[in-house]
């Protein structure tokens, strides 16, 4: 690649079920020129998210799809390399939401400046960012823990279960994660510190093998997965359990499945609740605090899984759905 270039990943094609690497092409193009009250970034992180794969359809949603022939849009962190703006400086570290491609301009309102005198840049696309945060007002304000409850939570090993897990620690409560691999597992009990874990492909039976760890029940179950971890976690919630509905990773590309047993959300008097983080900027500041306490205090820890070159942003976004994780993915450019 001609480094003096700038380059940007753009759908090619929308996807018919999930997408494949040729439903991405990568573009050169001249490095934006910023003009007065701009600044020029280049971005040293990008995020790749699940969430980015229902913008890849047609379809309604929360967020407009992506256009075809177009950059894609999602999280980033980096470097102001120019600045015609009087809030910013060359040399300033900067979130943003103009990632897959190398350079952009920004007239500063939709960039953020960051501290990263105590946490690396990418930490702000992972526990201290958008999957964090997801995290916090999930299980903190719609699954309201309480000490000595038990938590279940699927994909926990990933960018915004695994912080999940350890705020459910933090808060007393017992920690019962599902996740698709052994190395997951052991993070997991090892270095998350959580109570006890599943690794979902090795069982014939989710639904007894969740209930054995929970003879006492589920108080609460955070959902990032849909489907059969869905269904299992119904089937043994407690009366007047919460189910914080984050995402459902099983059922993106078209799929759906309902739980076959909803109808103990009634005689459990169960809340089910989905929510977009988007919708809760207000929390922002305290979970700044509360976090970077946490993160001081060494009570929370993370992996990431880094991905080099903008050229292989699209095979990390795939690797998402095949589990190839641990952690927040992103991409180097």
């Amino acid at each position: 690649m001609n480094r003096r270039m700038n380059h940007e990943v753009r759908l090619k094609y929308r996807p018919i079920g999930m997408p494949k690497e040729s439903d991405f092409e990568i573009a050169e193009t001249a490095v934006p020129e910023p003009g007065e009250g701009e600044v020029l970034v280049r971005n040293i992180f990008l995020s790749v998210d699940p969430y980015m794969l229902g913008r890849m359809y047609e379809r309604k949603s929360y967020v407009p799809p992506f256009a075809l022939g177009k950059p894609l849009d999602g999280g980033c962190v980096g470097e102001v390399v120019q600045s015609g703006h009087e809030k910013y400086r060359t040399g300033d570290y900067v979130l943003g939401s103009k990632g897959w491609r190398e350079y952009y301009v920004s007239e500063g309102s939709e960039i953020t400046k960051i501290d990263t005198s105590a946490v690396p840049a990418e930490t702000y696309l992972g526990v201290m960012g958008m999957p964090g945060m997801t995290a916090y007002y999930g299980l903190l304000h719609i699954g309201q823990p309480r000490e000595g409850q038990t938590v279940f939570v699927s994909a926990a090993s990933g960018a915004v279960g695994s912080v999940v897990c350890q705020i459910a620690k933090i808060k007393g409560c017992r920690i019962l994660g599902s996740a698709g691999s052994d190395e997951k597992i052991r993070w997991l009990t090892e270095e998350a510190g959580i109570d006890a874990a599943i690794n979902y492909k090795k069982t014939d039976d989710l639904t007894a093998e969740v209930g054995s760890h929970c003879p006492d029940g589920i108080d609460i179950y955070f959902d990032n997965v849909g489907g059969t971890h869905l269904e299992a976690a119904i089937e043994h919630m407690n009366n007047n359990g919460r189910l914080v509905l984050c995402g459902m990773i099983s059922q993106y590309a078209g799929q759906r499945s309902g739980p076959r047993n909803i109808f103990l959300a009634v005689s459990k008097r169960l809340l089910l609740q989905g929510f977009i983080i988007r919708d809760h900027q207000d929390i922002r500041g305290q979970f700044y605090k509360d976090m970077g306490r946490w993160i001081t205090e060494g009570r929370i820890r993370w992996k990431d899984t880094v991905v080099e070159g903008i050229e292989n942003a699209p095979a990390a976004f795939l690797g998402l759905f095949s589990g190839d994780n641990v952690g927040k993915m992103l991409v180097k450019v």
